[in-house]
């Protein structure tokens, strides 16, 4: 081959090579739609209901993902999904960003989150059911409030109300100065502050009934070791609440199934996993009550939230 010819033959292959990629890949890209045998669903609205840390994430999965699967199952052309959080302030967080359609909030959090859209669409339990809990261990010699002074009492959170404001306004009532006579230690959760009293930590323990039983049931021996040295009147149980956005006929629907739950087997069953006796009907104005008792507390005692 003389040497012209090998010149063109040389400055022809990348011409060549360029050619059969572009031929292979239009060949690749010509091939159109991809058919399977399943059918694409389409995606179904997202609906969440956030639960305040009752317990912690993984015993409040346990406890409401029944109810969440239930509602699944009734209202089939939209999904819900149950959104724990691991603390109060984690979880108010969420809902003053609306992150959530649907809340189950303490009674001071319904409050809040009245002036953010939310509107209660239900209680969660009885009335009678919402009060504080003061548990101590048994040798620990505490009789009356007053044995108190001078030492440490566990709250999960400063916004829990059943757990934390309405036992410091018991205590303030019978004589004790929550600001100076104690030491108010916040530990995050309700097993928390119990297991608190258990191991010492502290001398008394602030919490509410579902958990209690809840960690009667759970830790039957730590539990013999302790005992309900007081409990403070009741108030307003917790409430559901939907956002304002969220369609009537979806917000009417799941306030209809909860307040039926009382009325079959199945509807027990997913009620006593998350130590609730019934759904009762309830609105905002339900909750005034709370609105006063709040308003009181904060005039006497501190402010709910530490600014």
């Amino acid at each position: 081959m003389n040497a012209p010819l090998r010149v063109i033959l040389f400055l022809l292959l990348p011409l060549v090579f360029f050619v059969g990629c572009q031929s292979e890949t239009e060949t690749d890209t010509s091939q159109g739609p991809q058919y399977g045998d399943q059918p694409i669903e389409p995606l179904k609205p997202l609906y969440r209901l956030a639960v305040h840390p009752l317990h912690n994430p993984s015993k409040l999965s346990e406890a409401y993902q029944p109810l969440i699967d239930y509602l699944n199952q009734q209202i089939t052309d939209v999904h819900f999904e149950l959104e724990a959080s691991r603390d109060y302030q984690v979880y108010e967080a969420k809902f003053r960003a609306r992150d959530s359609e649907f809340l189950l909030p303490n009674p001071w959090q319904t409050l809040e989150a009245i002036k953010l859209g939310y509107h209660v669409i239900a209680m969660a339990g009885n009335a009678e059911d919402f009060k504080g809990l003061f548990i101590v261990r048994k040798d620990g010699g505490i009789k009356t409030p007053a044995d108190l002074k001078g030492k440490v009492v566990s709250y999960p959170s400063r916004t829990a109300l059943a757990a934390c404001i309405m036992p410091q306004y018991y205590l303030h009532l019978h004589g004790i100065d929550v600001n100076r006579d104690i030491e108010n230690r916040y530990v995050g959760s309700q097993e928390s502050s119990i297991m608190n009293a258990y191991l010492g930590q502290s001398a008394a323990g602030a919490t509410w009934p579902p958990p209690w039983r809840l960690f009667q049931r759970d830790h039957p021996n730590e539990a013999a070791e302790l005992t309900v040295a007081w409990e403070t009147p009741s108030l307003l149980n917790n409430s559901v609440m939907a956002r304002d956005d969220v369609p009537a006929s979806i917000r009417d629907s799941v306030r209809a199934l909860i307040l039926a739950l009382d009325t079959t087997p199945e509807g027990q069953a997913i009620l006593a996993g998350m130590e609730t006796a019934r759904f009762n009907a309830a609105d905002d104005a339900s909750y005034d009550a709370v609105r006063n008792y709040v308003a009181e507390f904060e005039k006497s005692v501190r402010p709910v939230e530490q600014k």
